[in-house]
């Protein structure tokens, strides 16, 4: 459990216009600094990405300040703990935006708390841009103002993977999948889907269990998964439930031709410190790798490393997905020529955007368009690395995973 750590920052005082039945800043005057509020995971069930995201918006924010600020306001980051609790990130928002005035906010960890805080930042007038809530529930809500800065909704993330076990020779694809997932809108569709495209595909499931979010104890359900001697493991993970499937299957000495996370793997050092060299041959759904050549992203590694140490394989997704939603609202306040909140939400449904994850655009209720989509990832020699489609592949696929070290 991570300490709750809570930037309290300086900002400048704007006043308020009615905006509808909300609230929204006024347009502050040139070189006023600025704040961006934003409610953050930093304890509780979502702390391991919590402050992963925190260190992707903290780049960017230094990045557009160096350019002398977004539209010429230097920015300031606010960042307020929301426990990883529905309840607590909505009384965030409200207060970020009622309380604190803050020109804008950006969004928290997890479609869980998305939605939520989507609901209460759309009332109060503002632009919702946010990184990590993309499941069919929040679409759902059918916001104007919310925009999921990711390369694809989330209900999608495994169809790249189907796609590679289904064109498998039919002599060395897998026989039998496991599943096993949170009871979670970002898991869950994901886990789903991917069930229902291999079924199709001939490959038979031998054992599916969704559980509890609040679950700490993963062992049973990884004993459950152990047993069934499947094929294939597909689990709709987050970093703590991850890690511990991963430790159960090695103390069973179960090792499946291919296992994929929707969530974990993809976090760098917060993931792979924890299993050493057995992180060899695990996958995981990603728009986004250090190696990638999209807009921006060599400067991008080159100034977390600078700033955090460690490698480029370190690097956790949530920082990248962080500093895009920084991108998009820079790129987006350029083209408006403001940072009005209504004038932003109106740019974003319009054009395209570049970002460290690739172009993308938004729908009229704020869900992906046009982006690359989402690919697979593997770790291998201790660095994830696309493998699939071989389009944007930086290596073959490991297949079958190499046994536990």
């Amino acid at each position: 459990m991570r300490r709750a750590l809570i930037a309290i920052v300086a900002g400048a005082g704007l006043a308020l216009t009615a905006c509808g039945g909300g609230t929204a800043t006024a347009t502050p005057s040139p070189g006023t600094p600025i704040t961006i509020g934003v409610s953050v995971s930093l304890t509780g069930d979502f702390s391991s990405d919590g402050p992963a995201l925190v260190k992707g918006y903290d780049l960017w924010a230094e990045d557009v300040n160096k350019k002398g600020g977004l539209l010429g306001h230097p920015v300031t980051m606010k960042y307020v703990d929301d426990l990883s609790s529905t309840t607590q990130v909505v009384t965030n928002y409200q207060n970020l935006i009622s309380s604190n005035h803050v020109a804008l906010v950006f969004g928290p960890y997890s479609s869980l708390l998305t939605k939520p805080a989507a609901t209460v930042v759309d009332r109060l007038g503002y632009a919702f841009p946010e990184p990590a809530g993309g499941a069919p529930s929040v679409f759902a809500l059918n916001l104007h103002s919310l925009f999921f800065v990711q390369p694809a909704a989330i209900e999608d993330n495994l169809v790249s993977y189907t796609n590679w076990l289904l064109a498998l020779p039919a002599d060395q694809r897998p026989k039998t999948a496991a599943y096993a997932t949170e009871d979670d809108p970002f898991t869950q569709p994901q886990i789903d889907k991917a069930r229902k495209l291999l079924e199709a595909g001939g490959i038979q499931t031998v054992s599916y269990k969704v559980y509890p979010a609040e679950t700490t104890d993963f062992t049973p359900l990884a004993l459950k998964v152990a047993s069934s001697n499947a094929d294939a493991v597909i689990l709709g993970t987050q970093v703590p439930d991850a890690i511990a499937f991963v430790k159960t299957f090695i103390a069973q000495h179960y090792n499946p031709k291919t296992l994929i996370e929707t969530a974990g793997p993809d976090q760098g050092a917060q993931y792979s410190d924890k299993l050493g060299a057995n992180t060899e041959g695990i996958m995981v759904p990603a728009g986004w790798t250090s190696g990638s050549q999209a807009f921006n992203n060599p400067t991008f590694v080159a100034e977390y490393i600078a700033k955090y140490g460690g490698t480029a394989a370190d690097i956790s997704a949530d920082s990248a997905e962080g500093y895009s939603v920084g991108q998009v609202v820079e790129q987006a306040a350029t083209k408006a020529g403001s940072i009005d909140n209504q004038k932003l939400i109106d740019t974003l449904h319009t054009g395209t955007y570049q970002t460290v994850q690739g172009p993308m655009g938004f729908d009229s209720v704020g869900r992906p368009q046009g982006g690359v989509g989402v690919f697979v990832e593997q770790w291998q020699n201790g660095n994830a690395v696309f493998v699939y489609p071989a389009a944007v592949a930086a290596a073959q696929p490991e297949y079958p995973k190499h046994d536990w070290q």
